[in-house]
């Protein structure tokens, strides 16, 4: 089932959370990692490399799961208070918002100097907005304060979503994870 139903996630809706999520998680890591390496470590170059590739990557698959989401219905909701409802849809908007707002603020650090960003050595996204005072630092400083932030409110999702399992017993969690309902 490619679209989602009534009561389940397509598989296009799973694939593309967890891919998200596993991206997200890997780079937040390897960001944190990168940003310690020093001139002389063999990785010093190439992993800054592979984060603004993977993090164009991620970009392009945003826009993707983005659209999927609006052209796509979601299944309706498990029960729960009107409150619960809202803070949900209030998270899932908010993990969008951060999540753009990051690649956004890494394509500033990455093009402030005016060169490209390559990605993968397939293609480059050329440097539009350059020139800012202290574009680098700044947009370095929003790029952590708002992927920390991320991880956070990440936690606080896959929390609930475990709240939801062991705790109300419903099937937000299994129909995420493909436990099909009819």
């Amino acid at each position: 089932m490619l679209r989602n139903t009534e009561n389940n996630y397509g598989i296009v809706a799973k694939t593309l959370h967890w891919l998200v999520a596993m991206v997200v998680v890997a780079m937040f890591a390897l960001g944190l990692w990168m940003v310690e390496l020093t001139y002389y470590d063999e990785l010093y170059k190439t992993a800054p490399w592979i984060h603004k590739s993977i993090g164009v990557s991620l970009f392009a698959v945003m826009l993707l799961r983005f659209a999927w989401r609006v052209t796509n219905p979601k299944p309706s909701p498990e029960p729960g208070s009107a409150l619960e409802h809202r803070i949900a849809a209030i998270v899932h908007a908010l993990l969008y918002v951060l999540l753009f707002a990051i690649m956004i603020a890494g394509y500033l650090i990455s093009t402030a100097d005016g060169r490209a960003v390559e990605v993968f050595g397939l293609f480059s996204v050329p440097a539009t907005i350059t020139g800012i005072e202290e574009q680098e630092d700044i947009a370095g400083e929003i790029h952590f304060i708002l992927a920390v932030a991320l991880m956070v409110l990440a936690s606080v999702h896959a929390l609930a979503a475990l709240k939801h399992h062991f705790i109300n017993h419903d099937r937000t969690l299994k129909r995420m994870l493909g436990v099909r309902h009819q």
